[in-house]
């Protein structure tokens, strides 16, 4: 190989070993400023267990009301038998009919069950809980008719209704009723809350921003000589507010991880009372705490959240401090 090219290949060579080594240098100048950050958390503990307490306990409201329409909707979709229609067929309906009509029933993919009661056992179920049971002896004729429980799949209250009025056409069925009163009243519920949920997030991210934002302003006011000297010997803006930017992100995961405590304290104090009122209506219902996915977007939010307030903040305020003389 000529000297010419081999000089070419040297320089090719050269420049691959300063990109990689650029690069390996620009992780580890992260990872050194992102340690020396948290130190900087660790020296002021006063006011950073305040910040980490603010940002923790404003996220735990929003969160609470997640939790809470969680469980609604948890509610609401296990009283399936609340949400059965009654079919009432009509009075000439013979059994192959019956028959027919189950089976079209249980094709229906929108119809998780169907429960046939007989007109006969019907009227021995009421005769024996009417209290009627002498003078029902002298009806000759009973004038209950076959009924059919549907339960649907899908127990909202726009879902059942639609089921409704698609099984009322039915050409067996004489009448068909859904108590669906108190469904649209639980999904009104429902809705109400997970609005009021979105409304007080927003809100208290704001008062998280500012915290953060407030936070790291301090911090980079108290650090204004030495920002001074650091311009002076070249330091750019950006290497200058790195650290800050790292504190605002340990500050907001060191919230979303208090969020996610004071959460589980709250779901273990309130399952006692929870208990006590389910064996009264002699039921089961366990409150789902934060599953893994939704712990992460927590802590995604709070690391957000911190990342931009302090960037907001240490943006603006560093940019105003100037290099001046020695």
């Amino acid at each position: 190989m000529s000297i010419l090219f081999q000089g070419r290949a040297t320089g090719a060579t050269a420049v691959k070993q300063s990109l990689w080594h650029r690069f390996v240098m620009f992780w580890v100048h992260h990872l050194r400023q992102a340690l020396t950050s948290l130190g900087e958390i660790w020296l002021t503990p006063a006011s950073s267990l305040l910040t980490v307490a603010v940002i923790g306990v404003s996220l735990t409201l929003p969160v609470t009301l997640h939790l809470m329409v969680k469980n609604l909707q948890q509610v609401s979709s296990s009283v399936d038998q609340a949400a059965q229609i009654s079919l009432f067929l009509k009075a000439d309906t013979n059994e192959t009919q019956i028959a027919e009509l189950i089976a079209l029933l249980q094709a229906n993919p929108e119809v998780a069950d169907v429960q046939f009661i007989d007109k006969s056992q019907a009227l021995a179920e009421f005769t024996a809980e009417s209290g009627f049971g002498d003078a029902l002896s002298y009806i000759e004729d009973n004038p209950l008719p076959h009924v059919m429980l549907v339960t649907p799949k899908n127990t909202s209250s726009v879902a059942a209704s639609a089921l409704l009025s698609t099984l009322q056409q039915e050409r067996y069925v004489e009448l068909a009723k859904l108590d669906i009163g108190w469904l649209e009243r639980l999904d009104a519920i429902v809705s109400l809350v997970r609005q009021v949920a979105i409304a007080v997030a927003l809100l208290l991210m704001v008062a998280v921003l500012l915290v953060v934002g407030n936070t790291i302003r301090l911090m980079v006011l108290n650090k204004k000589d030495e920002i001074e000297v650091m311009k002076l010997v070249g330091a750019t803006n950006s290497y200058i507010q790195r650290p800050f930017l790292y504190t605002g992100i340990w500050l907001g995961f060191f919230g979303g991880i208090l969020t996610f405590l004071i959460e589980e304290v709250l779901l273990w104090w309130l399952k006692q009372g929870i208990a006590s009122v389910t064996q009264l209506y002699d039921s089961s219902i366990a409150l789902q705490p934060l599953s893994l996915a939704e712990l992460g977007y927590l802590l995604l939010v709070a690391v957000a959240l911190g990342f931009v307030g302090s960037f907001l903040a240490v943006h603006r305020t560093i940019s105003q401090i100037e290099a001046t003389g020695i």
